[in-house]
């Protein structure tokens, strides 16, 4: 029996993302060529390969425009492809069904989707230790299903999943990371910021139309110089912490 091959195409700023996507690839069991869009520079594979498994952070209900621009490199590389979207535990709103759209007007034949949780970004206290045990063993269940469906014969479906086009609006960000006196200048923010959107020649600074609120930097940052206002990420907590409190469980769609 021929071997199935995966490309692993995952946009993973905090890491949370790319958790989940190994999580899946692990449970296929199939060889997987991993493409992490969160790097500016990636390169897209040569070759092709019989699935494009695709896992994306949900940024105010919608997928990052970014992430989009990049999938669409991958057009004609891959016939089938897996749609799953990571969230913070509020609502995945309309991004689930925005990324199967995307990718079924790129050509792909998408045959299984997916929303699980992971930590919240903005307020790391939200969703905290997500994935966890539990969500890791249901993300391998769904690559294995993902497998078997495919190996079976050529599947051919029509996918329902949530959500509602037009989609949510999505608001610009009123408030980005910066950098206070602490910041060492030592350029790694620069170097692994996923948009390019901050100046090599001053840290400090931020091209903000260029920026996401993705939190790399935050996250790369070795003496932990950046930092949203305080006062925004006190309001989010608050929000938060009314609209996702209880423990919400993936949501698989694989018929």
């Amino acid at each position: 029996m021929k071997e199935m091959t995966w490309t692993l195409a995952y946009f993973s700023p905090t890491g949370g993302t790319c958790k989940i996507a190994r999580a899946i690839a692990a449970g296929s069991g199939c060889r997987c060529v991993e493409l992490d869009l969160t790097d500016p520079h990636f390169a897209v594979p040569q070759a092709g390969s019989d699935l494009l498994l695709t896992v994306v952070p949900v940024f105010g209900g919608r997928v990052p425009q970014i992430c989009l621009q990049r999938l669409a490199m991958l057009q004609g590389k891959s016939k089938y492809a897996a749609a799953v979207v990571v969230y913070g535990n509020r609502a995945f709103d309309d991004a689930l069904l925005e990324l199967k759209d995307f990718l079924e007007q790129k050509g792909f034949l998408v045959i299984a989707a997916a929303a699980f949780v992971a930590e919240h970004s903005l307020v790391r206290t939200i969703a905290a230790g997500r994935p966890d045990e539990s969500d890791r063993k249901i993300a391998e269940q769904f690559g294995k299903r993902i497998a078997g469906k495919w190996l079976k014969s050529e599947p051919q479906v029509i996918l329902h999943v949530p959500g509602n086009n037009p989609y949510c609006e999505q608001k610009p960000a009123r408030f980005h990371p910066l950098a206070d006196e602490s910041c060492t200048r030592c350029g790694l923010c620069e170097e692994r910021c996923p948009t390019e959107a901050i100046l090599r020649e001053d840290p400090c600074r931020l091209i903000e139309n260029r920026c996401i609120n993705c939190m790399r930097c935050v996250e790369v940052c070795p003496v932990h110089a950046r930092r949203l206002p305080s006062a925004f990420v006190s309001g989010a907590k608050t929000m938060l912490e009314e609209k996702a409190a209880i423990y919400r469980k993936p949501e698989i769609f694989l018929e």
